[in-house]
């Protein structure tokens, strides 16, 4: 057993490295960052939504805006589409694959951000909400992995991890997003990182 945990390591090691090669991939980043903060600076908010696992990761952004990530700071305004009543009211009402997009359609509004986290691209619900988000002008950021799915080149904002396994996607995406809120710190509060 062992030897197969071991090649879990290196596998993620070697995802991580491949991932990091891309200088794309930093500039991507940084454009993400910048535009973040400004909508908050405009008084903008996120949203973000994900199936699973994924949608943990999408709570944990939010959280991470509306507490804090290394310092204190005043609290920025986003939203994960995770309450469970809506999303229990939605999917008995409307259908599984319109708790997002109703949530985007309650709550989005012209400028805001939408990030939509996605390990296969094909979620027909996160696909429903950045149809939604599209029409209502959001800005939107999709991560996916394998090929993309049907999500690849819909968003104007896209990281795709190219492993086959949830697991491994997972923790690149969280690392992007913890990379992309520390970019809206230093450009929101500079001071915390002198």
């Amino acid at each position: 057993m062992d030897a197969h945990l071991k090649h879990s390591y290196l596998e993620a090691a070697r995802l991580l490295n491949e991932f990091c090669a891309k200088e794309a991939h930093f500039k991507l980043s940084a454009e993400i960052a910048t535009g973040l903060a400004n909508a908050f600076a405009a008084g903008k908010k996120l949203l973000s939504c994900g199936n699973g696992g994924s949608l943990c990761d999408a709570m944990h952004l939010a959280e991470e805006f509306t507490g804090r990530y290394r310092k204190d700071r005043r609290a920025l305004p986003a939203i994960a589409l995770a309450d469970s009543s809506h999303i229990t009211c939605v999917g008995n009402d409307f259908g599984f694959d319109d708790i997002f997009a109703r949530g985007v359609e309650a709550f989005g509004q012209e400028g805001d951000w939408l990030f939509c986290l996605s390990t296969s691209g094909n979620s027909k619900n996160i696909i429903r909400a950045v149809e939604i988000a599209q029409k209502k002008g959001l800005k939107t950021v999709a991560l996916l992995g394998k090929d993309g799915g049907i999500l690849k080149g819909r968003c104007d904002y896209e990281f795709i991890i190219p492993a086959h396994t949830s697991d491994r996607i997972q923790e690149i995406h969280m690392l992007i997003l913890h990379v992309i809120i520390e970019g809206v710190e230093r450009v929101l509060f500079p001071q915390h990182y002198v």
